[in-house]
């Protein structure tokens, strides 16, 4: 019998549609076919220059935005060549591992669930609530933040982010801990998880499985390690491994992966350079009364009121948060409302045919996405926008190999297996 599983099926999170093949409830063939949310991604880029595009990597993995922006800027900056200061890359570095638990979070309640765990899925989206609450803090955003910028972040961490983010912390570890005891040794679950879609090393290479999923054959390589990159190579953490590449061990590397996560998040708040203190600020701003009568030079060294959308942005925090290169970034607010030299950086960095131009040629550059290795592939003629720009997006190698592995299982096992996978539809389809 012929049989569709999604695009509205629950499970294919209504983002995929697998054919079945059944000789009763045993699958002898399988054919999948992705796209239902595609959305132009890449030929979009084309049309949009480099700092426009930004908020258009949110949307790829949008359960853990803050990774897409990192692996997008930092193509550019490798292309463009700046330095980011410490402080920042701390900064980027404690974003992308909150992400990466949160990713984890929802992907083991998305597939326990499918399971019948119900519990675990609540439990895992309190956690994740401590978690979003660090980022909202931060970034102003629960999801699409927009945070990393070119060059570095958008604004300095919030006055107590340390305290939000060891709440977040010892509310995660105690959550991960209950899920460890539900599942672990959970009857029902082992026996749908463990030895179903077991996947070889060879296999998972083949098909250029990257992450949790080719760590969980045994094969240790993660981006962190292999190609370091911002301040991972200070930081101590460890690459758990899986033993048989089935569903279970797809399952235990997520979760030992996110205690990874947590040390790394506990050494960031160690390790975090201070911030530069900003000045006072001025309670009320310039008084149109007194700039008219004050001179120009008196009037830029005042200080205005800014916007409190702009907290943590000020301009004595620059320094930390922001490259010193001239021509890549907006100019800080103070600059543009106060001088005409900082109003004529921020016009032309807006201005079309100006702003991020980088020379011609084309680069690479990946980063340790949640789902595996995250990759950027531009090509620059020199203009404002890119000439091209391919994701190499670690979903769509991972569900390729699909087909292959339910051949010989059952129907229930689909959906464990599918959602062990972790597919995000932003991600695969783009």
């Amino acid at each position: 019998m012929l049989l569709n599983m999604g695009p509205s099926h629950p499970a294919m999170h209504g983002t995929t549609r697998i054919m079945l093949e059944l000789d009763g409830e045993k699958i002898l063939n399988a054919e999948l076919e992705m796209g239902y949310l595609h959305r132009g991604f890449e030929k979009t880029c084309e049309h949009k220059t480099y700092f426009n595009l930004l908020p258009y990597t949110d949307r790829l993995n949008y359960v853990s935005p803050l990774i897409n922006n990192c692996g997008y800027v930092m193509t550019l900056e490798k292309m463009l060549g700046i330095d980011v200061p410490e402080r920042a890359q701390y900064i980027r570095v404690l974003m992308c591992e909150l992400s990466r638990i949160c990713d984890h979070l929802t992907a083991l309640a998305a597939m326990t669930m499918e399971c019948g765990a119900f519990t675990v899925f609540l439990y895992n989206m309190k956690a994740r609530e401590f978690i979003w609450d660090v980022m909202e803090q931060t970034t102003g955003a629960r999801m699409t933040t927009s945070y990393i910028r070119i060059g570095g972040v958008r604004a300095d961490l919030h006055p107590s982010w340390k305290e939000t983010t060891h709440t977040a912390i010892d509310e995660t570890r105690k959550v991960l801990k209950d899920v460890s005891g539900l599942l672990n040794k959970n009857k029902i679950f082992i026996d749908r998880t463990r030895d179903v879609a077991v996947v070889s090393p060879e296999m998972a290479i083949n098909y250029g499985w990257t992450g949790p999923c080719l760590r969980s054959t045994g094969v240790s390589y993660d981006v962190r390690k292999a190609h370091p990159y911002l301040v991972y190579d200070k930081l101590n953490f460890e690459i758990p491994l899986g033993e048989r590449g089935d569903n279970f061990d797809r399952y235990m590397v997520r979760m030992k992966e996110m205690e990874q996560s947590l040390r790394i998040v506990e050494q960031c708040i160690e390790s975090m350079p201070e911030s530069s203190s900003p000045t006072q600020l001025m309670a009320e701003g310039i008084e149109p009364a007194d700039a008219i009568k004050e001179s120009r030079s008196k009037r830029t060294e005042k200080r205005i009121k800014l916007s409190p959308n702009l907290e943590g942005s000020e301009k004595e925090r620059y320094k930390g948060i922001m490259t010193d290169s001239k021509g890549q970034i907006i100019p800080p607010k103070e600059d543009t409302y106060t001088s005409i030299e900082g109003l004529i950086s921020h016009f032309k960095f807006f201005m079309k045919d100006h702003g991020i131009r980088p020379p011609q040629g084309e680069v690479y550059f990946s980063v340790e996405g949640a789902s595996g290795e995250l990759g950027f592939y531009i090509i620059s003629n020199g203009t404002d926008k890119p000439y091209r720009l391919h994701l190499r997006a670690p979903c769509f190698h991972i569900v390729s190999a699909l087909e292959e592995i339910l051949r010989g299982h059952y129907v229930a096992d689909v959906i464990p297996t599918f959602g062990s996978m972790n597919m995000i539809g932003g991600e695969l389809d783009r």
